[in-house]
């Protein structure tokens, strides 16, 4: 074990012993069964001699509080520190008109980008369902996204999926329902 007591592997699960894999929350932070789901896949793909390996900068973390708050990637001030020019697009529920319907205006959509580039950097939702509305942003961090690829991306009217649309909107100065 290392310092903290967990199990040192590299992004394929592999353990320094020869043929032995570990995963969950032995291996250290985050400490979610989410993400111990993927390692688990990650190590069996490695077993079965494909090649693949695990990002941990992409695991959503969620608080399932009321309202649900989901967070995946990078905050504001964790960006600034890594050297970025922050561009964030935030889009109250409150011009929401699915978030109206269901009269849950309390909640807020937030993307955090790189103002240069555009490139999505993290991706945090306060309000109801937002351990499902992540989802989104955990694909966009996965594949590299620009707040392009969100902001023109066809989401359904009216739905709460729409926030992560119109926070990517707000960022690129776009945005028509603020």
């Amino acid at each position: 074990t290392n310092e903290q007591g967990f199990i040192p592997v590299n992004k394929q699960m592999r353990t320094k012993q020869s043929g032995v894999y570990a995963i969950g929350d032995i291996v250290g932070q985050p400490m979610l069964a989410h993400k111990a789901y993927l390692e688990a896949k990650i190590a069996a793909e490695v077993i079965a001699g494909h090649s693949v390996s695990f990002d941990v900068q992409s695991v959503p973390g969620v608080m399932f509080t009321d309202p649900e708050i989901a967070s995946v990637g990078l905050t504001v001030a964790q960006a600034e520190e890594a050297g970025y020019q922050v561009k964030t697009g935030i889009f109250p529920w409150k011009t929401s008109g699915r978030a109206m319907s269901l009269n849950v205006t309390d909640g807020i959509t937030k993307i955090v980008s790189d103002a240069k580039t555009t490139k999505i950097l993290g991706v945090h939702i306060a309000g109801p369902h937002a351990s499902e509305l992540i989802a989104e942003g955990v694909l966009a961090l996965e594949v590299g996204a620009f707040l392009k690829h969100i902001a023109y991306s066809i989401h359904p009217h009216p739905t709460l999926s729409e926030t992560m649309m119109e926070a990517a909107e707000h960022a690129l100065g776009v945005c028509t329902h603020i």
